[in-house]
């Protein structure tokens, strides 16, 4: 659907369009169409106006969000295009504000705000090239360290130190880039570009380095802390971070898979979570948690009860949860607030169907995500399924993968779902009869895809009509068969591939050589 543009706007394209002419005009430009010019220029991928733009920006702040949000001259949100050139163009623009002007004492630009950007995996630019968070932490940091070589190597006015620009950030850190980003942190105090950084994420980073650039970033500043995949941190190591470091600001946390392992907890491990979970009541502002992967057996209570603020998300997938757990999630004051709840990997329907309906009646007046995958949910589950779904009638996305339904059960699934008002994206099963018979679930990888393909295209047929024939062409149904799209792993999967084969290697290695020992 063609977004309107304003006669402003289209003049802007018009005026951008020209590259050459654009840049030589910008001097007489009036500086209140600096933010409508840019839109345009991101728009049509015009790299030099947009360096050019930034160079000259005339304003206290630059902030790439609102800058590329809805607007009223052109309501279409760009800020999902990470597009390489705009990017690029935009950061080296920010490098030359700092460079290339006669008299820094003019300069306006305190704020530039980054943080705006959103990667989501079909990209609308023409180039096609994106540049993914990862990237954009690397990029940055070159171009700070770039200047300080600069700024030392010439004769500049002094007039540059006087300049102080904070760049809010989403920094990604693994180890190909871990050197850089420390050492741009390292200098932040005299460069003119300083760093803050207000999301952190790390991935495939040895503990000591993960701890180490924790403290560089100035966690008081951090509101989101994704500690993910190849970061060995275990519930010792949480309880020093905690420990060692405040995050007064932090809004959202995720941990590593087995943070937390109960089956091998002693009485060191059960006071090391009760503190845990006190530091984390201390976090005033934590309302975002995930602990996937951790088995977590009759301790969220310990975990969770200490918390001062109601968790807007939670993420306890593949977490072993039992009865007393889900009972505590029931009746806990965090119930009544989840926006976003994942419990896939728990077996819903045998082991506490009634409590999982007391806790969605409780979340079903904001609940906007729900995730069940791999919950045993079968077809004879299907009505309890759409009575406690029914009053979550705010409920934007659903996903169910790995489910053991027939086509029949979701045919009846979707019927029910059409009814659900908000609702904008779901995430079904691969129909149990389109596996050969005696499949047992949940499926490993290996037989993931093994499916009868042409009969699976008939059966998304139907459910697709019976979406359009309800008029709710506005829901996007899809069967993404190894899990939802996640930008930063899609950014960095070689360097985590590579990762995770010298990781199977050096377990090869340790193997052979305990049974030759043996032998």
């Amino acid at each position: 659907r063609a977004t309107m543009k304003s006669l402003r706007f289209i003049s802007a394209e018009a005026f951008v369009s020209n590259a050459e002419f654009a840049r030589k005009s910008l001097g007489s430009v009036a500086h209140n169409l600096f933010p409508l010019l840019f839109k345009a220029s991101y728009l049509l991928e015009q790299g030099e106006v947009i360096h050019d733009l930034v160079e000259n920006w005339p304003f206290v702040d630059f902030n790439m969000g609102k800058l590329l949000g809805t607007t009223v001259d052109y309501q279409e949100d760009l800020s999902h295009r990470t597009c390489s050139v705009c990017l690029e163009s935009c950061l080296t623009g920010l490098r030359d504000y700092v460079l290339n002007h006669p008299s820094p004492y003019v300069k306006r630009l305190k704020v530039v705000d980054l943080t705006g950007i959103k990667d989501v995996e079909v990209q609308f630019c023409e180039c096609k090239k994106t540049m993914g968070r990862w990237a954009r932490t690397q990029l940055l940091s070159k171009l700070c360290l770039e200047l300080m070589v600069y700024l030392q190597q010439r004769r500049c006015n002094p007039g540059i130190f006087e300049i102080s620009i904070d760049v809010l950030i989403d920094l990604f850190v693994t180890e190909r880039n871990y050197e850089l980003v420390v050492q741009a942190l390292l200098k932040k105090c005299y460069c003119p570009l300083k760093i803050c950084c207000v999301a952190f994420r790390s991935d495939n980073l040895a503990l000591q380095k993960f701890f180490y650039i924790t403290k560089l970033i100035d966690p008081s500043l951090l509101r989101k802390l994704e500690i993910v995949h190849n970061v060995r941190l275990e519930m010792e190591h949480l309880e020093m971070l905690f420990n060692s470091i405040h995050f007064p600001l932090l809004m959202s946390l995720t941990l590593p898979a087995r943070t937390f392992n109960v089956r091998r907890f002693t009485a060191t491990d059960e006071r090391m979570l009760t503190n845990i979970g006190e530091k984390m009541g201390k976090m005033t502002q934590l309302t975002e948690l995930s602990m996937s992967f951790s088995i977590l057996t009759g301790r969220i209570q310990k975990l969770l009860s200490p918390l001062k603020t109601p968790l807007k998300m939670l993420d306890v997938s593949n977490c072993s949860l039992n009865h007393a757990d889900m009972a505590y999630l029931a009746n806990s004051f965090h119930a009544n607030h989840l926006e976003a709840l994942d419990l896939s990997g728990h077996n819903i329907p045998d082991l506490y169907p009634s409590t999982f309906f007391k806790l969605l009646s409780h979340s079903s007046s904001v609940l906007r995500s729900l995730t069940l995958e791999d919950c045993n949910i079968q077809d004879t589950h299907v009505n309890m399924l759409i009575l406690s779904l029914s009053p979550c009638q705010k409920l934007q996305e659903f996903r169910f993968l790995g489910n053991p339904l027939s086509s029949q059960a979701l045919k009846h699934i979707f019927t029910f779902l059409c009814e659900l008002p908000m609702l904008k994206n779901v995430e079904f099963p691969v129909p149990r009869d389109c596996y050969p018979i005696g499949i047992t679930y949940p499926i490993d990888d290996a037989c993931l895809c093994r499916f009868d393909h042409q009969k699976y295209e008939s059966v998304a047929e139907e459910l697709n009509l019976i979406l359009l024939q309800a008029n709710r062409e506005d829901v996007k149904a899809s069967t993404p068969l190894f899990g939802s799209y996640d930008a930063a792993v899609q950014e960095t999967n070689n360097e985590l591939g590579a990762y995770l084969i010298k990781s199977f290697k050096e377990t090869l290695e340790k193997f052979t050589t305990t049974l030759s020992k043996m032998s």
